[in-house]
C-alpha cells in the first residue's frame, strides 16, 4: 500500500472512530441539550457559545449533530448487518441449489437490482409508512440483492475449490464442509462489501428522512436536520450545512475504508 493510501485510510478510520464515539457517548461531546429550545437565541450564527449556531427554535446545532450520529449510524449499521446476513443465507442457498431454483432466485434478484437502491427503499417506505423502523426495513430490503449476488458467486466458486473437494474426499459431511470451508470465505467477501454498504445505507436513510419519511421533529437526525434548514438556507446556512458535512464525511470515510479493503482483498494496490 502506498503512503498516500495509508494516510487516506487512517484519516478515514479516524473520522469513523470519531463518529462512532459521538454515537455511543454523545453527552461527552455535546455542549447543550439537543432538544432544549430558546426562542431568544434563534438563528444565531456559529460562535463561541454555539459552535455550529442555532436553528429556528434556538436549539444548538452542534449538539444536535452529535446526538444525531447515533440514529444515522445506527440505521446504517442495522440495515447493513441484516442485509449481510440475509444476503449470505439466500446467496449461499442459491449457490448450492439445483439449477432451476438457482435460476429462478437470481432472475428475481436481477429484477430488484435493476432499480436504484434508493428507489426501492422509497417504494418500501411508501408501502409500510414513515418512521425510523420502517426506514431501516426499507434500506435493508434495498441493499439485500447486492449481497445475494456476491454470496451466490462466492459460494459457487468456493464449493469447487480444491480444499473443499479434499474435505469431501476425506468424508467430511457436506453441511460441515460448507460451514467450515465455504461460509467463512463468503462472509469475508461480504464483510468488505458491507463496509462500503454502511455509507450507502446512511445516505439512503438520510435521504428518506430529508423527504419527511423518517423521524419527526424534534428528533436530532441528520437527514431531518438537513431538511429543517432548507427554507432558511440563505439566512441561516449552518442549519443544513453542518448535518450535510457530517453525512458526507461519514459516507466518504466508510467508502474509502471499504474500497481500500476491497482492493487489498483482490490483491491490488489501488
Amino acid at each position: 500500500m502506498r503512503r498516500a493510501q495509508r494516510v487516506l485510510l487512517w484519516a478515514a478510520i479516524a473520522v469513523l472512530i470519531l463518529i462512532a464515539f459521538a454515537a455511543v457517548w454523545p453527552a461527552v461531546l455535546a455542549t447543550h441539550d439537543p432538544l432544549q429550545t430558546d426562542v431568544r437565541a434563534a438563528l444565531l450564527p456559529p460562535g463561541a457559545e454555539h459552535l455550529f449556531g442555532t436553528d429556528q427554535s434556538g436549539r444548538d446545532v452542534y449538539s444536535r449533530v452529535v446526538h444525531g450520529a447515533s440514529r444515522s449510524l445506527g440505521i446504517g449499521l442495522l440495515a447493513t448487518s441484516v442485509a449481510l446476513i440475509a444476503g449470505l443465507l439466500l446467496g449461499a442457498l442459491a449457490g448450492v441449489a439445483p439449477r432451476g431454483v438457482d435460476a429462478s432466485m437470481m432472475r428475481i434478484n436481477d429484477v430488484l437490482m435493476a432499480f436504484p437502491e434508493f428507489l426501492v427503499a422509497l417504494v418500501v417506505v411508501a408501502v409500510l409508512g414513515p418512521g425510523p423502523v420502517n426506514i431501516a426495513i426499507a434500506v435493508t430490503l434495498a441493499a439485500v440483492p447486492v449481497y445475494i449476488r456476491l454470496a451466490r458467486v462466492q459460494t459457487r466458486t468456493l464449493r469447487v475449490a480444491e480444499h473443499v473437494e479434499a474435505a469431501r474426499i476425506l468424508g467430511v459431511q457436506p453441511t460441515r464442509a460448507f460451514l467450515r470451508h465455504v461460509a467463512p470465505g463468503v462472509l469475508g467477501a461480504l464483510s468488505v462489501l458491507a463496509t462500503i454498504g454502511i455509507g450507502s445505507s446512511i445516505l439512503a436513510a438520510a435521504g428518506l428522512s430529508f423527504l419527511g419519511l423518517g423521524p419527526s421533529e424534534p428528533t436530532p437526525e441528520w437527514g431531518l436536520m438537513l431538511a429543517g434548514g432548507r427554507n432558511v438556507l440563505g439566512q441561516a446556512w449552518w442549519i443544513s450545512v453542518f448535518p450535510g458535512i457530517a453525512i458526507t464525511l461519514t459516507v466518504v470515510a466508510a467508502t474509502v475504508v471499504g474500497r481500500i479493503l476491497r482492493a487489498r482483498a483482490e490483491g491490488r494496490s489501488s
